[in-house]
């Protein structure tokens, strides 16, 4: 990446490099890029697409309506109530 580029990206982003800072950003930039290069390269015709590297099965669950005393426990401990809306004082 032209350090032009960085002291751009860097101005829009307010950051304030220093010298040895953008030299530094400069190469690690630059090698991520050309990382990024040969990973252009590779031929993946045929992959499935994946959300994780290490995933062997997908997560997801049945979706499944499950009756609950949860919100009547809630406001059962809720310091005021008016109807089933829990009350709080006046902020402003």
């Amino acid at each position: 990446m032209k350090r032009e580029e960085l002291e751009l990206t860097a101005r829009l982003a307010q950051i304030h490099l220093n010298e040895e800072e953008l030299e530094t950003l400069e190469r690690e930039v630059s090698q991520m890029l050309e990382y990024f290069r040969m990973m252009e390269e590779v031929d993946i015709s045929g992959l499935e697409p994946t959300t994780h590297a290490l995933l062997k099965h997908t997560r997801t669950r049945e979706d499944r309506i499950k009756e609950s005393d949860a919100c009547d426990h809630l406001l059962e401990s809720a310091p005021e109530l008016e109807d089933r809306f829990i009350t709080i004082p006046n902020v402003l």
